[in-house]
């Protein structure tokens, strides 16, 4: 029953983006007229023209997305260490050394600012505690249980509200160009794709992102793969261009992000022959979303804002560039 609703949520999502570029010849009807949205629309549409000196074979029109900050919100805080520490108040009861264990110990009081005073190691120890011990159709089921019912402290939305619908128009348009689109993400890779199909039309094998070690089992007289409490790859940064190499075996021609953290798949994806585009999706919008860069500890955007404006790439302004941010807001 949850799982249909996850995927009843997603396929509304899909439905208004889908109605949305059906009004009119517009592809893009949520972005205010101005040079972010004909950056995007000329750049589709010399890649397209087979007269065009610039046209990509469509096998060749692969297209990369961050997730957290460029396709969905990610404040306060990421919103799968929102999941992970759900997780920890769930596995609490199995765990009493927590209540004497940092940052276990902040958690369980409500104090998530001292949990995370440790940082990333802090953070990663969290998430190994949270995601690790299971098979990987466990997991898969306790993340759409999650994602069926969490909601954020702010907004009160389910996360897989806080999409946002001029990326999902994006999205859209670049498919009905014969293009591939992928995720290329920090977020776990087992986190993203029980979902991403249903809400993003991107299925799981499109899907990039970190992940931990798994081995396989026979349990039960069943084989499993289960996850393990130990990184196997980091997808930020320079593990971005890593990512797409290994998983994708195609240098993107397009690529979209919103942080520091999507700049070395930027630089790959410019890097590339031919016709390019990157875009950096910036915050600007602190009374519909958030406004921050530089300084923000979330999706910080600091050394990518200095290589855009050197190399020419794209940085929309959500104030300026959208009409609207999440899809509910098109009722």
């Amino acid at each position: 029953m949850r799982k249909c609703k996850v995927l009843l949520l997603g396929f509304i999502f899909l439905g208004f983006a889908q109605l949305a570029s059906a009004q009119g010849d517009d592809p893009l009807p949520s972005w205010n007229e101005g040079d972010t949205k004909q950056s995007i629309i000329q750049f589709v549409e010399k890649v397209t023209n087979k007269d065009s000196a610039d046209f990509v074979l469509p096998a060749e029109r692969i297209a990369t997305f961050d997730n957290d900050g460029c396709l969905w919100s990610e404040q306060p805080m990421y919103f799968q260490l929102f999941f992970a520490i759900d997780r920890v108040k769930a596995l609490a009861p199995q765990h009493p050394e927590w209540k004497n264990k940092e940052p276990f110990a902040s958690l369980l009081k409500g104090d998530v600012k001292a949990a995370l005073a440790g940082g990333e190691k802090a953070i990663l120890e969290i998430v190994m505690a949270s995601h690790a011990g299971n098979t990987t159709e466990e997991f898969e089921q306790i993340v759409k249980d999650w994602v069926a019912t969490a909601k954020h402290p702010t907004t009160k939305r389910h996360y897989t509200e806080m999409v946002y619908q001029p990326m999902l128009e994006v999205l859209n348009y670049l498919r009905a160009n014969d293009f591939k689109t992928f995720i290329v993400s920090g977020g776990g890779i087992e986190f993203m794709r029980p979902w991403t199909e249903a809400v993003y039309g991107i299925p799981p094998e499109q899907v990039v992102g970190s992940s931990v070690k798994t081995k396989f089992e026979i349990r039960d007289g069943k084989p499993v793969i289960v996850r393990l409490p130990e990184l196997s790859f980091m997808d930020d940064n320079v593990g971005k261009p890593v990512g797409i190499n290994q998983h994708i075996g195609r240098r993107p021609i397009a690529s979209f992000g919103n942080s520091d953290g999507d700049l070395q798949m930027h630089q790959w994806t410019t890097a590339g022959d031919g016709a390019r585009f990157s875009l950096y999706v910036h915050h600007t919008d602190a009374e519909r979303e958030w406004a921050y860069d530089r300084d923000s500890h979330i999706g910080k955007l600091d050394k990518g804002l200095d290589e855009a404006k050197k190399n020419g790439w794209t940085v929309m302004d959500m104030k300026k560039d959208w009409k609207v941010i999440y899809p509910y807001e098109l009722k």
